[in-house]
């Protein structure tokens, strides 16, 4: 397998593990070797789909008022932890590909290979969940076709990515696309740039 099905194929894993439990506290059981590039998809993964759930359980509209205070901010240290995840996995990308000579015509993408990772992740959870609503017993006809016709975007857009990622990852490897790492330099949660925290 090459990188993009290898991730594929963990990102499938890690939804279904979740659901065995269902449960946003549930401790997360990593079954691959801390330090490989298979245990950081795994956690990116996972961080991605208890984020997920966080969101849909913020939305109840008779959450608690100070439940879903708590539930924002447990988000808020979900999104720095995903955001952390692509900088290791990017960190990944750098090592295998800096040293590459560019080609005199190469060119700059967009954003780093694992920003495109880190959607792959999401994609995956929009189709388990689109598969859900489109198999479920409770609904009309319309909304089961209308989730239907979704849940093949969807799929076409899986396809699509796994190959647009694949061929991204080999013009790096050839020199035709320069690798550049940048950190997302997120303000809000550092007190020391953030106007609310440090004004305090």
């Amino acid at each position: 397998m090459n990188f993009v099905e290898t991730a594929n194929s963990i990102f499938k894993q890690t939804i279904i593990d979740y659901h065995k439990t269902d449960n946003v506290d549930a401790p997360i059981h990593n079954p691959y070797k801390e330090g490989t590039i298979e245990y950081a998809l795994y956690l990116k993964s996972y961080i991605d789909v208890i984020q997920w759930h966080l969101e849909d359980i913020i939305r109840d509209p008779a959450i608690d008022p100070v439940e879903a205070l708590k539930i924002k901010r447990r988000i808020d240290v979900s999104n720095q932890d995903r955001t952390d995840m692509v900088e290791r996995i990017d960190s990944y990308f750098w090592e295998q590909y800096h040293a590459v000579l560019p080609k005199p015509n190469a060119k700059i993408n967009t954003e780093s290979p694992a920003w495109a990772i880190d959607r792959l992740s999401i994609l995956h959870l929009k189709i388990y969940h689109m598969n859900i609503e489109a198999t479920r017993d409770n609904i009309s006809e319309d909304q089961r076709t209308k989730c239907k016709e979704k849940l093949q975007v969807l799929l076409a857009q899986l396809e699509d990515m796994t190959v647009s990622i694949s061929q991204l990852l080999e013009d790096y490897a050839s020199g035709e696309r320069i690798m550049k790492m940048y950190k997302q330099m997120k303000m809000y949660n550092d007190p020391s740039l953030n106007p609310v925290l440090y004004k305090k």
